[in-house]
């Protein structure tokens, strides 16, 4: 999932798809690249569960998976409560550790 949003032009086609109003063709018309390569940027995100593709008549609507957006979001939220909760103890270890150096200077 985080390797799909890793790139850029995945992150945009995401974004514009939430309205779900745009086929392939459409969306490949935002970016200087080829309909094949957009194509691709499609097939991995929805591989990763971030976007759907639903055949409307002739054309291939592509739409955003809220869903699957709420779990890659909820997922850095705990990672970033785990990097913020060792950020903090690692804070405290240099404080403690500087406040006993100090310690060791005046006895010195």
């Amino acid at each position: 999932m985080f390797g799909a949003l890793a790139d850029a032009t995945r992150r945009d086609i995401v974004r514009r798809a939430i309205d779900g109003e745009e086929g392939i063709v459409e969306l490949a018309g935002h970016y200087p690249m080829s309909f094949a390569a957009v194509q691709k940027h499609v097939a991995i995100l929805e591989r990763a569960g971030l976007v759907t593709k639903q055949r409307v008549r002739r054309r291939k609507i592509v739409r955003t998976n809220v869903e699957g957006l709420r779990m890659a979001r909820r997922l850095l939220d705990r990672f970033e409560q785990m990097w913020r909760g060792r950020i903090g103890r690692m804070t405290d270890l240099i404080a403690t550790g500087s406040a006993a150096e100090a310690t060791k200077e005046i006895d010195r």
